[in-house]
Order: structure tokens, then sequence, then C-alpha cells
């Protein structure tokens, strides 16, 4: 027979028993549904992190200040003034595998255009800031060398800022008060959004880092952190050991000294959320694949009904010159059929249970065409699993103990 016609004929059969064809499918239906849910989750979850990391710029690190410790007690990292632009140049000078440095400082301030105000970030960085964080501008432009080496009072805006200042003007050109002091708009940074930690990227306004130092550290000229962008991906764990071995130097620490400085590799932080996150889909992807188990389970139940209800049929199939192998052949398709339908109607649910999630909870979500093609193979491969068994039964009758049947 063809397939066309065992196909018609393994429909015609299930078409019998709609209610429990149906019931029987649910199983499936559940645990495909399930599955194809949360690897979505996973692998949205995933890409939300590689985006976080890309937008902080790639081949990054990032360099902060110590932590101080004052009887016995520890300030945290970021309590020590241990780190200078100088450092920074030392860096991007003597290792090989930098390719680009910016020197760090921020401060909160209330910033003011006209009649609005806001309070927002005030970030301070060098000239190379776009390219180590992969920020474009797209309005105007960044500041340059010659104003971070004069401390000019120029800004560079994010969206939020300029949303809350401008109302959709033109602020390119215009004047803008932070803490009293007059600064020129030059540039407006494209959209970043919020990162992983729910904070606002946009809600920031870059100057010259000399600039923040002298108006509003009153001289101190120590910087929080800095940003060093390394030549490649892989070059950025020889960075780390490199930057670490020099600042050490630098800073005259002996070899049963602290460092004074956190070194914190991207790569590296990437690499391990990106784990994290394979660990939790497989995790959840594995409790869902026991609805799918046993769904393979009702599966075998039914068609071990099925076979128990046709034995006359059978009988008479094998007594007009049907061979095993063709019955064999009958029950295992009805098997993969039910399998395959429930995988499809599993599929369309559990992808609109991704959409849906993501929509009303706002979690990211990633339906991949990997996790489709799987789920429907395996879906097939469940019911040619678990309904060899009754189908070999089936075949294994004897055509006259099959007639004799009531």
């Amino acid at each position: 027979m063809s397939f066309w016609v065992i196909l018609k004929i393994a429909l015609k059969a299930l078409n019998r028993n709609k209610i429990r064809s149906i019931l029987t499918m649910l199983g499936i239906i559940i645990g495909v549904a399930a599955v194809i849910a949360m690897v979505s989750l996973g692998a949205g979850a995933q890409k939300q992190v590689q985006e976080e990391i890309a937008a902080m710029g790639t081949n990054t690190l990032q360099v902060w200040t110590g932590s101080m410790r004052s009887f016995g007690a520890r300030g945290g990292s970021g309590s020590m003034n241990t780190l200078t632009a100088e450092d920074f140049d030392a860096i991007l000078a003597e290792c090989p595998t930098v390719k680009a440095v910016s020197p760090s400082v921020s401060t909160m301030s209330q910033v003011v255009f006209g009649n609005q105000n806001w309070s927002s970030r005030l970030e301070g960085y060098n000239e190379q800031l776009p390219d180590l964080r992969s920020w474009k501008v797209v309005q105007g432009s960044f500041f340059d060398a010659s104003q971070v080496k004069a401390a000019a009072r120029v800004a560079v805006l994010g969206q939020t800022v300029v949303n809350e200042l401008f109302s959709g003007g033109d602020p390119i050109g215009q004047t803008i008060r932070i803490k009293n002091l007059p600064f020129q708009v030059i540039g407006v940074l494209d959209k970043k959004g919020y990162n992983a930690w729910g904070r606002d990227q946009d809600d920031v306004i870059m100057t010259p880092y000399t600039t923040v130092q002298k108006k509003f550290q009153k001289g101190v000229m120590y910087v929080q952190s800095g940003v060093v962008g390394a030549v490649s991906a892989r070059a950025t764990y020889a960075a780390q050991e490199q930057i670490t071995e020099l600042l050490r130097q630098r800073h005259k620490l002996t070899a049963m000294q602290e460092n004074d400085f956190t070194v914190r590799n991207l790569s590296e932080i990437a690499e391990a959320a990106e784990a994290t996150n394979r660990i939790m889909t497989g995790l959840l992807a594995s409790i869902a694949a026991v609805s799918l188990l046993v769904g393979g389970i009702g599966i075998m139940n039914i068609m071990l009904v099925a076979v128990s209800e046709r034995t006359r049929e059978i009988g008479i199939r094998m007594a007009i010159g049907a061979r095993p192998g063709h019955v064999r052949i009958q029950f295992l398709s009805e098997s993969i059929a039910l399998c395959t339908m429930g995988g499809i109607l599993g599929l369309a649910l559990g992808v609109g249970s991704a959409v849906g999630i993501s929509q009303l909870m706002g979690w990211p979500t990633l339906v991949s065409p990997n996790s489709i093609i799987i789920s429907i193979v395996f879906s097939a491969a469940i019911g040619i699993f678990f309904g060899y068994y009754p189908a070999h039964k089936a075949a294994a009758m004897d055509p006259i103990e099959a007639l004799r049947y009531e």
C-alpha cells in the first residue's frame, strides 16, 4: 500500500472515536507546548544577556577602584581612590592587547533647560567612549580629544534626557544648565534601553571626564573607574592579566598586598550568564518533557485498547491476505498520526504561549526553528516508540483465534 492509502486508513480509524483520539492527543499537545514555551523563554533570556553585554561594548573590560578596609570593615568596590587617568594612559601604552581606553567619573546632577528640569546621571569619559561601548551618536557629534584636554563644557545627551527636556525639539546647539553651569549640547546618543538590572541607560548626560573632575569634584584628579577595549574577544583574558600586573606595579603593591582595584572581564560575565541560562533551559525543558513521556504512555495504552477492540477486524484482514507486516504498519501509522497531529497542535499552542508570556509579562522569548523541527520529529518518534508494542501485538495474532474473539 502507498503512504497516502495507509494515512487515509489510519485517519479513518481514529475518526471512529473522535473524543478518545482528542483526549489521547492532549498529553502530546501539552508536552510539546510546554517544551516549546520553556525553551523559548530560555533562548530569549540568553539573547537578552548577549544584547546586554553587546550594549556595554564588545571585547570590553571594566576597571574599578578597590575596596577600602577600615577597622576590619570593608567599604565595598569603589571606596578607594587609587585610579588616575594616567593609569589608563599607561594601560593603553604598555598593554599590547589593549586598543582603546577611557577613564570614567560620574555623579548625579539636576539639569535645567528653560522651564524644564530633570535629575540624571552625569558621566565623564574621553573621546573613545562611543567606540568602546558601540554607542552611536545619532545627532551632532561626540566631544573630541581637544575638548577633553580643555575640560570644555559640552554635553552629549541620552534619549531619555532629550525627551524630558526638549519634548521632541532639536537639542543640538542649545544651552542647558548643570548645577548652574552652562553646557552646550553637541550630540544625542542612540537609544540603548534598559539593562538587565532595570537601569535606564538612556537617562545619561556625557561630558569630558576632565570637566566633571574640575567643575563638579572640586579638582579631585582620581577616577572612579574606566573602560578598556581589547583587540579581540579572546584577547580580553590576556588583557586582564596585563592590566592587573601593570596596575600592581604602578601602585607599588607588594606580593602580600591585595589589589586596590578590580578588573572585570565582560566576556567572563557573558559566558557565566549563558552557561546558567543553558542549564536552566535544559532543566525546564526536561521537566516539560515529562509531559511528553506521560503522553506517550497514554498513546500506548489507547493503542492496546484499540487492538483489543479490533481483534476480529485484524483476523478478517489476515484471513483475506493481509500479512503481519501490513497489520503492524496499520496500527503503527495510527500511533504516529496521533502523535504528529498532537505535536502540530502543541507547537501552535507553545508558540502562542511564548508570545502571550512576552506580551503580558514582558519576559523575552525567542522561538527558534530548531526547536520547532525537533518537537515535530520528537512527537513522531514517540508515536513510533510507544506505538510499536501494540502494533507488534496486533501483527502477532493468530488469525483463527482472532476470528473467534467476541
